[in-house]
């Protein structure tokens, strides 16, 4: 069973990161990806304590979205901060979960989770389009357990 950090080679993390940086480029929004191992509460409770040990919800706009892989649990979960919650219907990340699993189930976990990124950037640049004065406010980069 692979772990978190075995979960995307080097190379992988970094094409997900450049998957980020690109989506972000078009969106005032700010997209994160966190792998764990293995939890023990609840998926949605867990992902909403990894959204705040971010940082996530320190965004101008409260626009950050969260792509969370627990990977030994195979449990993976997309949640928005506040002012996304607050524009989108009950269940609107449930098509990138979807894609998520079954991308995973097939191996290809960078190529799911760039292409989830491409389209959370999408949805992203309706609600909270790229501003001149934006700046990235939180990391690109794929975080790994508590690291």
């Amino acid at each position: 069973m692979l772990s978190a950090a075995e979960f995307l080679s080097r190379a992988d993390r970094e094409r997900v990161a450049n998957a980020i940086r690109e989506a972000e480029g078009r969106t005032s929004g700010e997209i994160r990806v966190h792998l764990e191992d293995h939890i023990e509460e609840g998926l949605l409770e867990h992902a909403a304590f990894v959204f705040e040990e971010l940082g996530m919800q320190h965004t101008l706009e409260r626009n950050g979205v969260l792509i969370y892989v627990s990977v030994a649990d195979r449990l993976v979960a997309v949640i928005g901060d506040k002012g996304i919650h607050e524009r989108v219907p009950e269940g609107y990340w449930d098509s990138a979960v979807a894609i998520l699993k079954q991308r995973f189930a097939a191996g290809e976990q960078a190529d799911g989770l760039c292409e989830v990124v491409r389209t959370i950037g999408d949805s992203l640049s309706e609600f909270f389009p790229s501003r001149k004065d934006d700046r990235n406010e939180l990391s690109n980069e794929v975080s790994i357990g508590g690291r």
